[in-house]
This record gives structure tokens, sequence and C-alpha cells, in this order.
């Protein structure tokens, strides 16, 4: 069993940068792929960016190519997300989660989940 807990949501202005961050316990991460998903109010839950076990391999959704940027350390069974030029469609609850397999987009490969934390972003 994995539990994930993320931090580093809150409040910023379009413009604005944040730094997410999930912490895994009760197994190690290695040779799980690590995605980042979000949901909107009243949206469904979508892909915004996914990381290999090694953190050789990274994949973005197009909305936030070039703006967002995936990283690991194994050895602090840690996971981050660096977001920058942050604007208002980006408002939303983060999640992370564990995949067994390489990096994927559907919600469904992913088998473990964190309890999300919210980033707001004002105009």
């Amino acid at each position: 069993q994995v539990q994930l807990v993320e931090s580093g949501g809150g409040l910023v202005q379009a413009g604005g940068s944040l730094r997410l961050s999930c912490v895994a316990s009760g197994r190690t991460l290695i040779r799980y792929a690590m995605g980042w998903f979000r949901q909107a109010p009243g949206k469904e839950r979508e892909f915004v960016a996914a990381i290999s076990w090694s953190g050789s391999g990274t994949y973005y959704a197009d909305s936030v190519k070039g703006r967002f940027t995936i990283s690991r350390d194994n050895a602090k069974n840690t996971v981050y997300m660096q977001m920058n030029n942050l604007n208002t469609e980006d408002t939303a609850v983060y999640y992370c989660a564990a995949a067994p397999s390489g990096i994927s987009t559907p919600l469904g490969n992913y088998d473990y989940w964190g309890q999300g934390t919210q980033v707001t972003v004002s105009s």
C-alpha cells in the first residue's frame, strides 16, 4: 500500500509560481511512474503531467507544456511539480498518483492517489 500526501498549494496571482510536492509512504516509489492530475469545479479530473520511475521520461498535457515541470527524488520518495506563469484556468485541486506501469495518461492506470491540494489563481 502506498500513501501519498500532496502539499504546496495555495493562492497566487496570475503570472505567479507554485511548487507542489507529493510525499509517499508505505512503499518506495521506485518502479512506479508518477502523475499529477487536476480537477476544477464542475469538471472531470484531467491529466497534467507524468514522470517515469527513473525520472528520465516526462509527458505533459498541452495546456501546461512549457509552464509546468515534473520531477522526482526517489531517495526522498517525493515527486514535485514546478508551476510557472499560472493563469486562472489552472485553478483546481491537484492530485498526485502512482502507476505500477510506465508513463500514462488515463486515470484508471493509476493505483494510488493522494487527497489533493488546492491551487487558486486570481486575476
